[in-house]
Formats: C-alpha cells, sequence, structure tokens
C-alpha cells in the first residue's frame, strides 16, 4: 500500500483549527463504511465504541484501548454508505466522506474540527495521520493490536509534521 499522505491543516478563528486528510486506500466503499460506523469495524484502528446509535442525532462513545482516553457526543450527519460524522467532547467534529473509485477503491476524505492551542493541533496532525496507516491496515485484515501499541510511530509523526511548521 503506499503511504499515507500528510494532512493539512488551517486556522478557524483563535484557538480553532481544522485538519484535512484526502486519501485514497484500495478497497471498495462496501469495506470502508463499516470501518467507519461499526464498533466492530472501529476497534480495528481507532477506538472501542461503547456506545455507538447509527443514526443521525444517534449517541456515540468511545474509547482508546490503549490508552483509556473517552469521549461521547453525537452524530452529527449520516447518508448512509457516504458521510458520516461524530461531533465528539473534546475532539470535535470528525467527518469522513467517502467517493467510490470503480469498484475496488475509496477516497476518504476526512475533516476534524476542533478547538486547542498549536502543539494539540500538531498533536492531532500526527494521530489521525497514524489512525490512517491503521486504517488500511485493518482494512487488509491485519487490525491494530492494542495491548502491543507504543508511541514510536505517532512520536515520529508529530516531529514530521513539527519540522513542517517551521519551514
Amino acid at each position: 500500500m503506499p503511504p499515507v499522505s500528510h494532512a493539512t491543516s488551517e486556522p478557524r478563528g483563535e484557538g480553532r483549527w481544522a485538519v484535512r486528510f484526502e486519501t485514497h486506500v484500495p478497497f471498495a466503499y462496501e469495506a470502508v463504511w463499516p470501518a467507519l460506523t461499526t464498533a466492530d469495524g472501529l476497534y480495528g484502528w481507532w477506538a472501542a465504541a461503547d456506545v455507538l446509535e447509527r443514526r443521525l442525532g444517534g449517541a456515540v462513545a468511545l474509547r482508546r484501548p490503549d490508552t483509556g482516553a473517552a469521549v461521547s457526543g453525537k452524530v452529527t450527519a449520516w447518508d448512509v454508505e457516504r458521510v458520516v460524522e461524530y461531533t465528539v467532547g473534546g475532539e470535535g467534529r470528525i467527518r469522513f466522506h467517502l467517493d467510490a473509485v470503480g469498484t475496488d477503491s475509496t477516497v476518504v476524505r476526512f475533516l476534524n474540527e476542533r478547538g486547542g492551542s498549536d502543539e494539540e493541533r500538531l498533536d492531532g496532525l500526527a494521530a489521525w495521520h497514524e489512525r490512517f496507516e491503521l486504517l488500511e491496515a485493518a482494512l487488509a485484515g491485519h487490525p491494530v493490536d492494542w495491548a502491543a501499541r507504543t508511541g514510536a510511530r505517532w512520536s515520529q509523526l508529530r516531529a514530521s509534521y513539527a519540522s513542517f511548521s517551521r519551514t
């Protein structure tokens, strides 16, 4: 698989920013959609879904198995097999928009709008970059082993995003 491209970020007012990814994954949207919208799918790359009401306005509660960090909120957009958006405390608005490319490939357009410092922006860039790598691995049949996770890859990505910010 080709590596995940670096994300972009932009300010959205004082203490607010948006992170954007547009990544092409070599899997049909029928495989990608459940990875973004089901408890089993999310667990393979992002978080345990302690609550996931799969509908517009539904409740969502996500917990990172490796750190125990938890957030909760609502499903704020739901267009089956095309768009899902979670708005959760501490993480802001998290939106995935899928576009099929032929029958066996999908473009994922991602947006995360939230508040925070510039350091938190860099943390978010690195975290989402790593999550997209984990998503591709999960789709390829290699879900994350939460017990074996270290912060090494995140640290590499964080340093890379910090170096881009200085140029």
